[in-house]
């Protein structure tokens, strides 16, 4: 992309703020719909070949791969908002060190993310409560090739990241596209032969794939607006401050969350007894992510935009934008909360037999629908507020919803007062309205206050 092809997207952003939204979400919405296809075929392959423990396998390694998983895409919308804005500013030469620093930056990262993990997985592990031995051993092996193979995936975000900075979100979602396409039929064949194994071996090589892609599509053919220059590279604290100022707050947002299913999964256990809680609670979150797609593919578009517009200074255009996409994303959250209302009992046997996995299931999705509107105001507003160089609010609001009010609500009814699983899903609605609306008034407060 040329200078000039960059000035134009640009100002093509500033007069149609409206479809610029769907132009960058668009093509994000095609490329996660596929991989939330992959994620329930896997799930689908290892309850057809592990129905007794391999879903509950993948539930205990979750928060992990989460906590792996928001450190990089929470530092990753950093660097996509610092290179927005850096050429809302017309500034290309420091949207070139930005993409330079969070290459050297993610490769240092995930080194030191891979020498973590492995010495203390399986520690990590136990210490959910998880007592049977066979689910130990798929959890641990999963979770050990994953974070094997994690460099990869880290690299592969930071890429997309970079693209998305400069509004190329459809090149990144056509690799992404690949990527789980290889995943899909890998899948079932490396399922049969490795069991749970081949599932994360599956996932790495893709992976890995998509990563080479990417480094031959920027590092030497220079497709891109953003150019590397390597040879050159000179470090530049003022610029990790500036990603580390918005991405780190979101990534320790993500990091909370991590913590969160990590005491989620505690509390399930202790209050069921079983490992079957934990299964519905991994089955849930991947049906879920069917609803996550638009949503978090508009908040990610509006981080773009309101990044460019804030360095353009249209603030007009900011609340513009904030409110057509608020808007589209609860009227999407409602659509999706009555699908699942009437719809979920059919879709999840797909993924389990198991009497109590289905009851608990299904208990969640009938509360859980409630909450999505309200999800969906929350991560709006968090990304919008990240985008104007705020990302501190993110992580209080994390804290506040998973720690203080979910958690410790669960913790009380299900473990203190003994009360049914069912109350746990009560805590994550009331946690969710709670934190919706204080998102959105201090988004407003930000606004007047940038005005």
């Amino acid at each position: 992309m040329s200078f000039q092809e960059s000035k134009s997207k640009k100002e093509e952003f500033i007069n149609y703020p409206g479809r610029s939204v769907w132009k960058l979400a668009l093509p994000m919405m095609l490329g996660m719909s596929v991989n939330a296809i992959y994620m329930m075929i896997d799930m689908f392959f290892i309850a057809k070949y592990e129905p007794q423990y391999g879903v509950a396998a993948l539930g205990y390694v979750t928060p992990f791969l989460f906590m792996l998983m928001g450190i990089t895409f929470g530092l990753g919308s950093g660097v996509t908002s610092v290179i927005a804005k850096f050429i809302g500013q017309d500034d290309k030469k420091s949207a070139d060190n930005t993409a330079e620093h969070a290459i050297v930056f993610g490769l240092l990262l995930s080194i030191l993310l891979c020498i973590i993990s492995l010495i203390f997985g399986e520690k990590l592990l136990n210490s959910q409560g998880l007592k049977n031995p066979n689910i130990l051993q798929f959890s641990l092996d999963y979770f050990n090739i994953m974070f094997s193979g994690s460099i990869f995936m880290i690299l592969g975000v930071f890429f997309r990241s970079i693209l998305s900075g400069e509004g190329d979100n459809v090149f990144p979602v056509k690799i992404l596209a690949v990527g789980t396409i290889i995943n899909i039929v890998l899948d079932p064949l490396l399922i049969d032969y490795f069991s749970v194994k081949g599932a994360a071996l599956a996932t790495v090589i893709s992976q890995a794939i998509v990563c080479i892609i990417f480094i031959y599509y920027l590092i030497f053919k220079h497709n891109a607006y953003i150019k590397f220059n390597f040879m050159n590279f000179s470090y530049s604290p003022n610029l990790i401050k500036k990603i580390l100022k918005i991405g780190l707050p979101a990534s320790l947002s993500m990091v909370i969350m991590s913590i969160g299913i990590f005491m989620f999964n505690l509390i399930l256990t202790i209050g069921s007894g079983n490992e079957n809680a934990v299964a519905a609670y991994q089955i849930g979150g991947r049906i879920e992510h069917l609803f996550f797609i638009p949503i978090i593919s508009i908040a990610t578009s509006l981080v773009t935009l309101v990044s460019m517009y804030y360095g353009a200074k249209r603030f007009d255009l900011i609340i513009y934008i904030v409110k057509y996409g608020l808007s589209r994303s609860i009227l999407i959250s409602i659509c999706f909360s009555i699908f699942f209302y009437f719809f979920i009992d059919k879709i999840i046997y797909l993924f389990s037999t198991s009497p109590l996995d289905l009851k608990y299931a299904i208990s969640y999705f009938m509360i859980l629908v409630f909450a999505y509107p309200f999800i969906t105001v929350g991560m709006t507003c968090s990304r919008v507020m990240q985008g104007l160089g705020h990302g501190t609010p993110m992580l209080i609001l994390t804290i506040l919803r998973v720690v203080l009010i979910n958690c410790s609500l669960a913790w009380y009814f299900v473990v203190y007062s003994n009360k049914p699983i069912i109350f746990a899903w009560y805590s994550i609605l009331i946690s969710c309205i709670i934190t919706s609306i204080i998102s959105f008034t201090w988004m407003f407060k930000i606004i007047n206050k940038k005005k």
